[in-house]
């Protein structure tokens, strides 16, 4: 493996390049804003030679010396095509515009590349202005619930944004934000996420099939790229919801050369029901929970070559309880969030080679604490708790794109991370007068640790009809002294089939070195987040996959794949581990393994006036740990059998839009009890009802009830002289179906309930825009 790379590197220079051949390069942008367009087609009429712009709208194409005929094309613009007679390099900046009518677009995007000329499998790209049209949970508009209706993807629960895709878990997800980890996604314990629609641009999900350029998790890769700041013109857009209300306001600093954009979005549950918590408790006791999401990004072009950015986000959720009264004083509650930065440096280095250096910083951390001051008799009392847990990381990462010719597209790079762990610990502080004081940490300790990663891929075009991406990442991790080095294939290819069939296949090792301790239920902020060590592993999977995909018409994309997982080293805790014990976290948890398997089926209409898609997923997915459930496979608790969306959008006219979503899934798993005996043990205190155990026959052997649920919602919108406002109203679970969220034992009625979470919600937002 290790001399096939070598020589692979050796030979990048040489590729085939005949002479008298010429390279037309630049960047692609919406003529509007200056907002560069990812993977826009770039197509030649006469050799059929074709290339996409990167992540950074950056494209180059090597042609020989000849008149040729260009095009340049992007969903929802305007095609653009030039006739040119090539005999030098030339460096062609595009702006497509996005001013065409519905009709339009289904003509003009014949030059777009369809599903089945792409090498790449198991990666679907949502536009956020359809994520956008689907009905939102309380009018918030979620990133996160969109991805949870495509096929391979499930839910956590009710209403909640964790992510389980193909039988992994949430930590198994490297969510990126401009290419920064985010490690909590999750507002309100799950039922939100962090990601405000009105500052991103762009969502790409990779669930299989993984390039070698995405490495560190084992289930998926979302790439979220936040806009970039209007170089021409000061744009707003704001709304105003049930629950919460936001503004995005984005524009130049210079004009052409320098941009800005700041965006924000709080709740303000908190401060209508604090007037009603003062009355109850004559104004001595406030309540209340809010969150709040803020982003920036600043863009600046040096020239045609340089170009620089830097962009933050910071969100945090807070829980907060204050009393005020003559002799007691306390301040409590808890409070968790992130803040991740990213400075940006692109350089085109030659019309064939474009790099990307960029500085990160990551950081989530979650704080419990209380704080009370108690005087008796003249005496003063203080007491001071706070349990704190997260990581920090500092990263530094470089990457090339060259493209020598049409045939091949070069990616290489590298990249390392520094991380530190805080696992959870207890600090707190005692004062009684001058009698006494303490002040002391208990728990776990802070550890360190260093990831880096190499990798080269190439994309490349062995025929009209055979493609193929191979690559290689490398990986490595260190910390306590201990270095894990794990090298990784992948593989994709893509053959053409007559009638433009494509069958696809795809193999990717994936190696994990950081770790969620979590338990099977809701996605809670006290989660701990812990790095391998000399005793705990890192987890490493596998997966195989097999394809058809095809275009039909202009409209429907159509793909059916079957893929295998194996996953080794998962983490768990075990059973009756406590979260809130301060003993070392590794001695509460135990590696075991798991597989998943199955076959997804997806029809998507992205053009015209009704637009979605439909999703059918057939999987399995099973854990087997030593010491759970006496070492024999289970079911892992999300494992569904079958799982259905339908999404539709209709746009009647300027004014009117229809949308609906109805989702099914098989019910969760779930472990109850099937047999009771009274403990002898007198130092075994199990429950209030004489000791009584209770006995499953095995871990998760019952299903709940399937979960459907259909969402509605209408779009009003009107263009006013100076701006366009829309009302938006629906239902979230239209028909109010009861479906279950957890079941319990009822001792009184000697049988198991079903306790389910939300009925038909209605929701109401207004949305303005200038």
């Amino acid at each position: 493996m290790k001399k096939i790379i070598i020589t692979y590197l050796l030979l990048i220079p040489f590729i085939l390049t005949a002479q008298n051949k010429f390279t037309i390069s630049g960047y692609i942008e919406d003529a509007k804003t200056g907002e560069k367009l990812i993977e826009a087609n770039v197509f030649e009429d006469k050799t059929l030679s074709g290339t996409t712009s990167n992540l950074y709208g950056f494209y180059s194409i090597t042609l020989p010396e000849d008149s040729i005929e260009i095009s340049f094309s992007y969903m929802g613009y305007e095609t653009q095509s030039y006739a040119i007679y090539l005999n030098q390099d030339i460096s062609l900046n595009i702006q497509l515009s996005d001013e065409i009518s519905l009709s339009e677009v289904v003509i003009t995007a014949d030059n777009t590349e369809k599903i089945e000329d792409q090498t790449q499998m198991s990666k679907v790209d949502i536009p956020i202005a359809q994520i956008k049209r689907i009905p939102p949970l309380l009018g918030e508009v979620d990133v996160l619930k969109a991805l949870q209706l495509l096929p391979g993807i499930q839910s956590g629960g009710e209403g909640t944004n964790g992510l389980y895709v193909r039988g992994g878990s949430p930590d198994q997800n490297l969510i990126l934000l401009d290419g920064v980890p985010v490690y909590n996604v999750s507002h309100l314990f799950g039922f939100f996420s962090v990601f405000n629609a009105d500052a991103i641009k762009n969502v790409t999900l990779t669930k299989g099939g993984f390039p070698a350029r995405y490495g560190g998790r084992l289930s998926s890769v979302i790439d979220i790229s936040m806009k970039e700041g209007n170089l021409r013109e000061y744009h707003g857009e704001g709304s105003i919801g049930l629950i919460a209300s936001k503004f995005t306001f984005e524009g130049p600093i210079v004009k052409e050369k320098a941009s800005f954009l700041v965006s924000g979005r709080r709740t303000y549950i908190d401060l209508l029901a604090r007037p009603f918590i003062k009355s109850q408790t004559d104004g001595d006791q406030t309540t209340g929970y809010y969150f709040y999401d803020l982003n920036g990004k600043i863009n600046y072009k040096i020239n045609e070559k340089h170009r620089i950015y830097a962009s933050t986000y910071a969100g945090q959720d807070v829980f907060y309880l204050r009393v005020d009264e003559p002799d007691y004083r306390e301040r409590s509650g808890f409070d968790w969030g992130n803040i991740t930065t990213a400075l940006r440096w692109n350089y085109m280095i030659n019309p064939k080679l474009f790099a990307n250096t960029t500085l990160t910083f990551s950081r989530y951390r979650f704080d419990v604490g209380i704080e009370y001051t108690d005087v008796y008799q003249d005496e003063e009392e203080k007491f001071a708790a706070k349990y704190f847990s997260g990581i920090k990381d500092y990263g530094a990462k470089i990457d090339f794109d060259y493209v020598p010719n049409p045939n091949h597209f070069i990616r290489f790079g590298t990249n390392a991370i520094h991380h530190t762990f805080s696992p959870g610990a207890l600090q707190y502080e005692i004062e009684e007068g001058d009698d006494f004081n303490l002040d002391t940490i208990i728990g776990t300790q802070n550890s360190e640790a260093v990831e880096y990663y190499i990798y080269i891929e190439d994309d490349m075009k062995l025929t009209d009809k055979w493609s193929m991406n191979i690559g290689f990442h490398g990986s490595a991790f260190s910390t306590e002294g201990r270095t894990y080095f794990a090298p990784q294939a992948r593989f994709g290819t893509r053959y053409l089939l007559p009638k433009d069939y494509a069958v696809k296949a795809s193999f990717a090792m994936m190696t994990q070195y950081i770790h969620l301790l979590t338990n099977e239920g809701l996605g809670l902020p006290t989660d701990l987040w812990v790095p391998s060590t000399a005793f705990v592993t890192p987890q490493d999977s596998w997966q195989a996959a097999l394809g058809f995909a095809k275009t039909f018409g202009t409209d429907y994309e159509v793909s059916i794949e079957g893929y295998y997982k194996k996953m080794y080293q998962l983490l768990s805790y075990k059973e009756g581990a406590s979260y809130f014990s301060f003993t070392d976290w590794e001695e509460k948890v135990e590696q075991g393994r798991g597989d998943s398997y199955g076959a997804e089926f997806f029809v998507q209409k992205k053009k015209g006036k009704t637009t979605g898609w439909i999703g059918y997923t057939l999987s399995w997915n099973n854990r087997i740990f030593e010491n759970i459930n006496s070492g024999e496979a289970y079911p892992f608790k999300y494992d569904r059998r079958h799982d259905v969306s339908v999404v539709v959008s209709h746009q009647f006219n300027d004014r009117i839009s229809l949308s609906g979503t109805w989702v099914y899934g098989t019910g969760n798993s779930i472990t109850l009890g099937e047999a009771k005996y009274i403990s002898l043990n007198p130092n075994q205190v199990i429950d209030d009802n004489n000791n009584v155990v209770t006995v499953p026959s095995s871990k998760n052997n019952y299903r709940m009830g399937a979960y459907h649920r259909m969402d509605i919602g209408v779009d009003f919108t009107k263009q006013k002289k100076r701006y366009q406002r829309t009302f938006s109203i629906g239902m979230y679970n239209a028909y109010s179906r009861k479906n279950p969220f957890y079941i319990y034992y009822s001792d009184y009625e000697n049988t198991f309930k079903q306790v389910s979470l939300f009925p038909i919600i209605p929701y109401f937002t207004y949305s303005f825009k200038f």
